[in-house]
């Protein structure tokens, strides 16, 4: 899908404020009328994009409900183990969580840089790129992520446990739902766990946050000053579902319906939904791909994300590094934000069908795309991850967290990591056990 071309708005903006301020000093008089003109325009043109009609069956191809998204889903195995063994979870679920954090970790200090400056500064410092270790420098080292964690805290030198990030913080924060409100927690729960949790948030989800704090029900959290609604926040949100339910794709997905929708519609639902199921696949098969494909069966046929990820698997077979994923992925999707699911979903794509059940090699060529790259190296890191299991996760990538994990979460900033696991596998055999 083309996007129109876009309109100059931002330089125009710059030069109306700039050009009115240089009138001031020359003591023109009507700088404040000008500026109040064009404000009152723009709000006049923000009201109609918002009353564009929209295309009646690409609505009906995109629900938002979730019988409707059920009924448009493809063939699938919906669960795959016949029961559940605690002991081959729990190595899986350490190599999920353990590859998660260390895709995060390693993507979050370079979070949107561009790949040419993530070589340049990699050669400048002296580290291989794609990094095959955690920074050993990095820009800023005392800026702050989050009021928490340095960016020094992300470096080789500086790390001592897994730094906040949101992409982690709603890992936890979902199961922080699940415990409080039960394995049948609703999409209101959700939002009251955000209430209760959350002292900030970003686009989709702090849009969301605001309008809880008004007074919008749960249930129309989502549709109120939110253009944001198809980025990737509900994306970042999808492994804690699939932790609960391994080798259960269907409701793996249907958890994460009950989270996304919190803050999100269509493509922004399925994103979390498909990479959930993905997740949850990944802890019964060999291989990434076959992860890939079972989560596209949770989503409906013919949505976008469901034919984009379809591309992606259909051209991976000549990208052979992160360049030429990253090339793909701006030809392909030319106009599209840089924080979309559907581009990131197809680098998370790349960067596994690339690295394969090398944990190493998937969230290093995964960060070293860019765009939103903290995010898809996690998603990738948890998949590949769930199927090498913690033997798997080669253990300088792990190590240097010392089996803690930071938040940024009211009254909720410390974990273990070992404790984490303990919990998600209650969660986990209470969901199979109901089955």
């Amino acid at each position: 899908m083309a996007y129109p071309k876009e309109p100059k708005v931002y330089e125009l903006a710059g030069k109306i404020i700039e050009y009115g301020r240089l009138a001031h000093e020359y003591g023109g008089r009507d700088v404040a009328d000008a500026w109040i003109d064009i404000e009152e325009k723009m709000k006049e043109t923000l009201q109609r994009l918002k009353g564009l009609p929209i295309d009646a069956k690409l609505s009906q191809q995109e629900p938002d409900d979730l019988p409707s998204i059920q009924a448009q889903r493809t063939e699938g195995p919906r669960k795959l183990w016949g029961s559940f063994d605690k002991a081959v979870y729990k190595e899986k679920l350490e190599g999920a969580m353990l590859a998660r954090f260390a895709g995060c970790t390693l993507g979050a200090p370079v979070e949107f840089w561009e790949v040419h400056d993530m070589e340049q500064w990699a050669a400048y410092i002296g580290d291989a790129f794609p990094p095959q270790h955690y920074w050993t420098k990095i820009k800023n080292p005392n800026d702050l992520r989050y009021g928490k964690s340095t960016f020094y805290e992300y470096t080789l030198e500086g790390l001592t446990q897994v730094p906040v990030d949101d992409d982690i913080t709603y890992t936890i924060l979902g199961l922080l739902i699940a415990e409080e409100h039960g394995l049948r927690f609703t999409t209101e729960d959700v939002g009251k766990s955000w209430l209760k949790y959350l002292p900030v948030a970003c686009t989709a989800e702090e849009a969301a946050l605001n309008n809880l704090k008004a007074g919008i029900p749960a249930l129309q959290a989502a549709d109120v000053n939110n253009p944001f609604c198809q980025w990737i926040g509900a994306d970042i949100r999808s492994d804690p579902w699939a932790y609960m339910a391994p080798a259960y794709p269907a409701k793996a997905a249907e958890y994460a319906y009950r989270d996304a929708y919190l803050s999100h519609r269509r493509n922004g639902i399925y994103g979390e939904m498909f990479f959930s199921a993905a997740q949850a696949a990944a802890f019964a098969v060999d291989h990434p791909e076959q992860a890939l494909r079972i989560g596209l069966t949770e989503i409906p046929k013919d949505c976008s994300l469901y034919k984009d990820v379809e591309w992606a698997l259909t051209v991976s077979g000549e990208i052979h590094d992160y360049k030429e994923a990253r090339a793909a992925v701006n030809e392909h999707f030319k106009g599209m934000s840089g924080v979309h699911t559907n581009n990131n979903a197809c680098l998370t794509v790349f960067g596994l069908m690339i690295g394969g059940t090398d944990v190493s090699k998937v969230i290093s060529e995964t960060v070293a795309m860019g765009l939103d790259n903290d995010c898809t190296a996690a998603t990738a890191g948890s998949i590949v991850g769930a199927i090498v299991g913690k033997s798997g996760v080669p253990e300088h990538w792990v190590k240097p967290f010392h089996d803690t994990v930071t938040t940024y979460m009211i009254d909720a900033e410390k974990f273990k990591i070992s404790d984490l696991v303990e919990r998600f596998a209650i969660l986990a055999g209470k969901t199979h056990h109901d089955a």
